[in-house]
């Protein structure tokens, strides 16, 4: 007989110690019974299968369904309980209950099922032969095999191993060698529709681990990994682990949405041990270094080690709260006593941490470790890169390091994937200036350029205009130095200084059939020469350059060598764009200006609508900044054949700004005063991106 778990709380216990005299005899003695009875908070019968029933700890959730196919999982569960279901959120990102796909309801073995009770089990054991009958025609272990990840003959070896050591497949195929547990990890999530779990590249959250006690953890095999909006991000074995959902849904919220995250048992282990066993708060970490004894030399550690020491868990931490709040760069200066981290902000730099300079040594080298960057090296420039899962988001990190006279000075650029490709309508365009975008993205050949400084949000602008007109009937190609965000269907190239430069790449691009070309940047004559004849044969160029405005484009490409015919009529559109602060919408507050911003508007006092200006203490959704946020401020020029006239003429640029003025030009200044009057940005902000005085 199979054993039977009983988890019955003292209430429940005494009852039923009342009735077991009356209650006639439900399991004879060379009986096989195949499912297990919990009862908690009411009454729970969950019917399992021969896989799930042949290895009863705890520890080994989720591996078994290595020997069936992931969507029987949930079908063999038959559950009763009086508790709310739990909400799952499904890979395709839809919402259903841990109930889904369960085909049957088993009554619990109470006096009330009277003198039917063993037909009623002959039925259920029936089902359960049928299913599992049906399960096995689905095997994963097969499934690998179609998918070459192991032969035939090691699975039958591994088949045969299980028979003897009781363990499950995976395990066994890890042990015997035939495959790598990397390989292992994203076999189960791609078959389960899940994301994968990697402890080595994802920072955990403290705020999600909170949640759960580690004995609880442990017990149900689940790792709170982060909290996203309303979505808890949970790393699992097995993703449709009911008992371990239902476990976990008592320590949430009910409208938060479980998103699973898989991993092997082995791994998921020591994550748990890592997470739950050492200080994870920036503050207790400090505290940790400044009380504990002298630790292991970073460059030294092992990646097991890594898990523990505490300069490494103080740099994920700092890392995981800059992207958290949404910082765009972590700047480490060192001073001659202390070492100074700020985090820019909307486009504002502020202090987060004054950290001691004794912990620099270690904090630079883990930072240098994960770049790959050469740590022997500290008198030289470097550049680097990593990325790590963070809050459930993936992030890139473009690093760099500067000698300086107190030390390496280190600035981490982040590259916030999900946060920083949006629609162009996430961007707050003006509804004219969205307009004549979608006027520019219709004209089929011709170049878009997009001006403006570091940090104004071109390539943001760009990719979202690529996202626009992406579609599985054009062939986009991109040049990027480097690439930053990775686009769906998109075709997109790294440029190598001295491998491979942007004009070559523009050849090489032309050679591919492509219906659009996106390239990062013109940064002189040939790859300026290359863009414009991409443009003038038939192609759709996007590209950026430095200028401090959209008539600027024309004169800076005159500079690089460019001939004004060659330029008019190939050129669709240049867009300038700033990037000012958005007013905190929960704390902002009402501005009475100034005669001389009353000027700067141009707009009567009599006629003025409410003005705002962020509020000095902020609030806790602006963490008391009076700003949440940045917004688009931009001006965009239409190229038409009149404009074309004006530049093949070689004509001053304020002779073309003139004309365009007279064919409704507004100015990045016109859009920012509108969007001051609309309440978004303040006129504080404002300034601070764009010259108000012209």
């Amino acid at each position: 007989m199979d054993d039977i778990e009983l988890n019955i709380s003292p209430e429940t216990e005494e009852m039923l110690s009342e009735k077991k005299k009356d209650t006639p005899p439900v399991f004879n003695q060379d009986e096989e019974v195949d499912f297990n009875v919990s009862v908690e908070d009411g009454l729970e019968a969950t019917q399992t299968s021969e896989a799930e029933t042949s290895h009863n700890s705890t520890d080994d959730f989720g591996m078994d369904q290595l020997d069936m196919n992931p969507d029987m999982v949930a079908s063999e569960s038959s559950t009763i309980q009086e508790n709310a279901p739990e909400q799952i959120e499904t890979p395709t990102g839809q919402v259903e209950s841990s109930e889904a796909g369960i085909i049957s309801s088993v009554k619990p073995p109470t006096k009330e099922l009277g003198v039917n009770e063993e037909e009623h089990l002959a039925e259920v054991e029936a089902q359960a032969q049928q299913h599992g009958k049906k399960a096995n025609t689905g095997r994963i272990g097969d499934q690998m095999v179609a998918s070459g990840l192991i032969t035939e003959d090691q699975l039958n070896v591994a088949l045969q191993e299980k028979k003897i050591s009781k363990k499950m497949l995976g395990e066994i195929l890890v042990e015997l060698g035939f495959i790598e547990e990397s390989d292992l990890i994203g076999f189960l999530a791609e078959s389960s529709g899940y994301g994968l779990f990697d402890p080595k590249n994802t920072i955990v959250d403290s705020e999600a681990l909170e949640l759960l006690d580690k004995s609880t953890a442990v017990k149900h095999q689940v790792l709170p990994v982060s909290i996203d909006n309303n979505r808890l991000y949970v790393a699992m074995s097995d993703p449709h682990d009911v008992v371990a959902l239902d476990t976990l849904r008592r320590f949430i919220s009910k409208d938060m949405h479980v998103r699973p995250l898989v991993t092997t048992p082995a791994v998921l282990s020591d994550a748990i041990d890592a997470s739950y066993g050492y200080a994870s708060s920036i503050k207790d970490i400090l505290q940790e270094l400044e009380e504990g004894t002298e630790q292991k030399d970073v460059a030294a550690l092992s990646e097991k080690e890594a898990f523990s020491h505490p300069i490494v868990r103080l740099v994920n931490a700092l890392v995981f709260e800059a992207v958290k709040i949404g910082a765009s760069d972590l700047h480490f200066e060192p001073e001659e006593n202390f070492v100074r981290l700020r985090y820019r902000l909307d486009g504002v730099l502020f202090t987060a941490q004054i950290l001691h300079k004794q912990h620099w040594n270690g904090i630079s080298q883990r930072l240098k470790i994960m770049s790959e960057m050469n740590i022997a090296d500290k008198l030289s420039p470097q550049d680097g890169r990593f990325n790590l899962n963070i809050g459930g988001r993936e992030a890139d990190f473009r690093v760099s390091s500067l000698p300086t006279v107190n030390g390496e000075n280190i600035v981490l650029r982040v590259l916030d994937k999900s946060a920083s490709i949006m629609p162009l309508s996430g961007l707050g365009f003006s509804d004219e200036n969205k307009e004549k975008i979608n006027k520019a993205n219709s004209r089929p050949e011709g170049i878009i350029i997009v001006t403006g400084p570091t940090g104004s949000g071109k390539t943001t602008t760009l990719y979202s205009m690529l996202n626009e007109v992406n579609d599985v009937q054009v062939n986009i190609q991109t040049l990027e130095d480097p690439v930053e965000y990775s686009l769906p269907m998109i075709r997109q190239t790294h440029v190598r200084e001295g491998v491979l430069e942007f004009a070559d790449g523009i050849k090489a691009l032309l050679r591919q059939d492509p219906d659009i070309i996106f390239i990062g940047e013109i940064r002189d004559k040939t790859t300026a020469e290359m863009a414009l004849k991409a443009a003038m044969t038939g192609h759709q160029v996007f590209t950026s350059l430095h200028t401090n405005d959209s008539f600027g484009a024309i004169p800076r490409l005159l500079d690089l060598g460019m001939k004004p015919g060659m330029l008019a009529g190939a050129i669709i559109a240049v867009f300038a764009q700033r990037l000012a602060r958005r007013l905190c919408e929960d704390c902002k507050v009402e501005h009475k200006p100034t005669d001389e911003e009353v000027e700067i508007i141009g707009v009567g006092r009599s006629n003025l609508p409410p003005i705002y200006t962020h509020s000095e203490k902020g609030c806790d959704s602006c963490m008391g900044k009076g700003y949440k946020g940045r917004v688009a401020i931009a001006e965009i020029l239409l190229f038409d054949s009149e404009l074309d006239e004006v530049v093949a003429k070689n004509e001053s640029k304020a002779k073309l700004r003139d004309v365009a003025i007279k064919k409704g030009f507004k100015s990045m200044k016109d859009d920012g005063i509108l969007k001051v009057l609309e309440g978004v940005t303040s006129l504080s902000a404002l300034s601070r991106v764009v010259d108000l005085t012209k």
